[in-house]
Order: structure tokens, then sequence, then C-alpha cells
């Protein structure tokens, strides 16, 4: 650590030694990170599990027998025991009233989203509403919308800070339909930018007569969603985000009121009460048992518990206070970064402050001369020197478009050319665009960075300078 640097980094954050509790688990729980030299910065991508973690999941599965819980034997009921208990907690985590709101395990945050596209009663007359800037799993959502004859509208977001403009929100919400089913869905923090959007357009929406899906995944892994305070219709979120372990475990969390107008289109093991065959009826099952096909990961979903409960050991003022401090420091030297020729050395895509804002940051690199240096390049060159970041559009292409200056006329020109109607590869697409850049540089910090990390980022990106 270089101790100057160190320095004038504590004059700009001082808040930042009120998070030592993250040095200390740093060491004790994740010290693989400092062994290996590895210097993570895809936070967005996903979490990091502490050591902990890992050894009381295990220590569970080696002292028990559990079996799959469609059944009422001793070894199915401990299991059912520990998933029931998994759900509890997941609503005292986030403050969900258990006569308000229910707990749907999916295997990720695109499963949830999944769940709310193929039920919700889109229909003619009715709206499905959304930000450009939202998740590849949330824009699928308007195919389930275009297949039933629902309108489906983006609202914008703007250059330089990626917001939507507040005051044409009303206008969007304006457009639903009294009497139709509309829903409307933003990212509570975008995956792209890092941009954190009002939380009170929830209670906007529902004003309007809207339901309302608030994406989560990248807004709770370091910071606070109480749904005591604010109350979406759907949320969809990861637990690999939050805390690194389990994969393959996500939940939609809904509005109880809101399980009587989803009608899932098919039926499968464990959703049902009674099927017949030869009579060809089917009667769903009710809540949350409706909407968890198959068998649930009975072994895996107890390790969501203990998940929370590494968090709430920290605590989100903890976690949000170091994520502040380093994205902050992040920001500021970066975008001072000039070439001899007074060229910018990168380009942020967001915003230059903390101000409603997350750890991601995204930006795009250029030489002295002002033209864009490959994204590809830089994640090869940080590659050598063990920085995990990620490149590309990070599945937010709404985002990704206005950042990168493409227009819907070269997009459609591109789209429409003889043998793109079908299959469409990341290379046609470069050369559909012409030398525009087709994907960015996402910097993100979370749970356990330090300063060395960011510094470590910050040295590299220097190294690109003429």
């Amino acid at each position: 650590m270089d101790s100057s640097e160190f320095a004038v980094f504590l004059q700009a954050h001082p808040s930042y030694v009120r998070t030592q509790i993250l040095d200390d688990l740093r060491i004790s729980e994740y010290a693989r990170l400092d062994a290996g030299e590895q210097v993570y910065l895809d936070y967005t991508g996903g979490g990091l599990y502490a050591e902990a973690q890992v050894r009381s999941h295990h220590k569970l599965l080696s002292e028990h027998v559990f079996g799959n819980p469609h059944s009422s034997n001793p070894t199915s009921q401990a299991a059912t025991q520990l998933v029931e208990g998994a759900r509890e907690h997941v609503l005292r985590f986030f403050n969900a009233d258990p006569n308000e709101y229910d707990v749907v395990f999916t295997q990720n945050a695109s499963g949830a989203l999944k769940l709310v596209g193929e039920s919700y009663p889109f229909a003619k007359g009715g709206h499905y509403l959304l930000t450009f800037d939202n998740h590849n799993s949330v824009n699928g959502i308007r195919e389930f919308a275009h297949a039933r004859g629902a309108e489906v509208t983006y609202i914008p977001v703007a250059l330089p800070d990626m917001r939507v403009d507040a005051s044409s929100l009303d206008d969007y919400l304006e457009r639903g339909q009294k009497g139709s089913h509309n829903l409307f869905a933003f990212p509570a923090q975008s995956n792209f930018s890092g941009v954190q959007h009002p939380l009170e357009w929830i209670e906007k929406a529902h004003t309007a007569g809207w339901d309302v899906l608030l994406d989560a995944a990248a807004f709770a892994p370091t910071n606070r969603l109480d749904l005591g305070r604010v109350k979406p219709d759907f949320v969809p979120l990861s637990f690999y985000k939050m805390f690194g372990y389990p994969t393959g475990i996500g939940a939609l969390i809904l509005r109880k009121e809101k399980l009587g107008i989803l009608h899932r289109p098919w039926f499968a093991g464990g959703t049902i009460t009674v099927v017949s065959v030869q009579g060809d009826k089917f009667y769903m099952a009710d809540g949350h048992t409706a909407f968890e096909d198959g068998t649930p990961d009975y072994l895996n979903i107890p390790a969501v518990e203990i998940g929370l409960k590494h968090i709430e050991s920290i605590g989100y003022d903890v976690i949000h206070e170091r994520v502040q401090c380093l994205t902050g420091w992040l920001l500021d030297n970066l975008t001072q970064m000039k070439h001899s020729t007074g060229e910018p050395l990168v380009r942020l895509y967001g915003p230059t402050t903390t101000e409603a804002r997350g750890g991601t940051v995204t930006v795009n690199f250029f030489n002295k001369d002002g033209r864009a240096i490959d994204h590809r390049f830089i994640e090869s060159e940080a590659n050598k020197v063990n920085i995990s970041l990620r490149t590309g559009c990070f599945c937010n292409p709404g985002a990704g478009e206005v950042a990168l200056g493409l227009s819907r006329v070269e997009l459609d020109v591109c789209f429409n050319r003889p043998g793109h109607e079908q299959r469409l590869s990341v290379d046609d697409f470069r050369l559909c665009i012409d030398g525009k850049s087709s994907g960015a540089v996402r910097i993100s910090v979370g749970l356990v960075t330090n300063f060395n990390d960011v510094q470590a980022f910050l040295i590299f990106a220097k190294g690109l300078l003429n």
C-alpha cells in the first residue's frame, strides 16, 4: 500500500475508517484474494463468499440426512423445515410482512423474471412500460407482452448521467388504460451505469394504476431494500450476487394480492394439488408452491439463510459506506487522467459523483488522439495483471446503445441486412456499426473491496496513458 496515497484518500473519505470490520473480515474469511494476488472488481457480475459460509453449509450437510421435501417422511420433513426457514428469513431480511409478501425460490433473477413474464395477464389494451436501462431478462418480458397484444413502451435515459428525465415519467404513466393490466419495470440500480433510480417511482406508478416490477439484483448486494417502506409488486434477485454462495438460487418476492392475477401457462411436478390424465384436468396449488417447478434445490436453499446472516452480521451501513468511499476515489481519479495531448483517458457513462449511484463504474478508454481503445484489449491487458473486470454491454443493451451513441436508424439498417434476419454474430454486429464501440469496460466494487484493489486498477489505467 502507498501510505501517502492512502493518507490522501482518507482525507477525502474519512468515514472509510468506520469500515475496518471489512478489512478484518478479508483477512479471516477472504484471504484467498490476497494469497492469490487477485484484484477482483466484478462484484456486479457476482459476489464473493466467506469461507465461513461454506464451512457452515458443509457442517449442516455432513451432520444430517435430508430427503426430497415432496413427502412426509422424517428426512423430507427435515428438508422442508430448512427450506421454509430460509423462505421466512428472506422475508425478514427484506422487512417484508409475511401477510403481504411471499417468496418463490428460483434458479436466479432471470428465472424469477421469466415467471412474471409468462404468468402476467398481458392482453390487448394492456401495457408493458420499462426503462431503456434494464437487464435483458427484464427486456425479454416484452416478448410475452407482444404475443398477447399488449403495448410495449421504453422510457429513454439521457447522457451524461444515464438517468430518466423525471418530468417525463408522469406522461408515460398516464398511457396506462384504466381497467387493463399494466406493468412498469425498472432497476433499483443499473447494472450498466450504477445509477440508482428513485424508489419513489413505485408509489407514483401504483397511484396511476400500474403494477410494479423492481429489479433488485444489482441493488441488494450493497444497499438495504426495505419492503416495509417501499412496496413493489414483484422483486427478482440472485443470491450469489449478494454473498457469492450458493450459485443457482434466486427468488421472486411478490405481493400476495398479485398472486391471483398470475396464471402459469403450464403445470409441473410440485405445482399442483390434483391432476388427472383421463379426466384432462389439473388444480394448481396455492401461493409460492404453484411457481416452484419440480423438486426445489433443497440442499442448497439452506445456504441462502447462512449467507443472509453473514450480511446481517456486517450490516448494510458498513457495506454501503465502504462502497461509496471507494467508488468516489475511483471516479475522481479515473476522470482526471489525461494524455499529454490533453485528451481524457476515459469517457464515463453515468454519474461522476456518488450521489444516487452504486459501485458500478462503466467507461471506455481512449488514446492520445481521442480514438477509442477496443474494450477487449483492455480486458486482455487487465487479465495479465490478475485484475478481474467485465467488458461488453453487460446484458443491458438499452443503456449500452445510449452510452455508445448507437441510433435506431443504424440498428435498423444492420438488422435488416440480407442474412441478418435470423442470425447475427457479435463480429457481424461490429461490422454493422462501422467502427463504433460495441461495448465498454465495467469496474465494480463490493463487499470486501479495499483501497489496494482500487489503487491497483488506477495504476493499471495510468499505464495506458500515451
